[in-house]
């Protein structure tokens, strides 16, 4: 597992305790939904975006690695993936242990190949 993937970068702006559910997430081409949830554990930090209906309502995390700024006057957390990546990455279900070894393979396979 790569843990950088998985942290927030100190360049983030990013303060520890900071409540980032309902947030506005913008991707680097756009809006792509809002924070539903959040999970700021060490080595596992991630977002659970909700996309709202334009894909169907789904809900996808997006690892801390990939979050390059959050603005707390805006609520805006800006992430440094596209819509389409977004879209394409797999189904975070409620109710699913996302500490599920296969489920976080999924997310950082799909992320590593987005990004390389």
């Amino acid at each position: 597992m790569d843990t950088r993937m998985w942290a927030y970068a100190r360049s983030s702006g990013h303060a520890a305790g900071t409540d980032l559910t309902g947030f506005k997430v913008e991707a680097t081409d756009g809006h792509i939904g809002r924070i539903d949830r959040h999970s700021a554990d060490a080595g596992r930090s991630y977002i659970v975006v909700d996309t709202g209906p334009w894909i169907f309502g789904r809900h996808v995390v997006v690892p801390a690695g990939l979050v390059k700024a959050v603005d707390v006057a805006e609520e805006t957390v800006h992430v440094a993936a596209t819509k389409d990546e977004i879209k394409a990455s797999p189904d975070f279900e409620s109710g699913r242990d996302e500490d599920e070894v296969a489920f976080i393979r999924l997310v950082e396979e799909h992320y590593t190949k987005s990004h390389m």
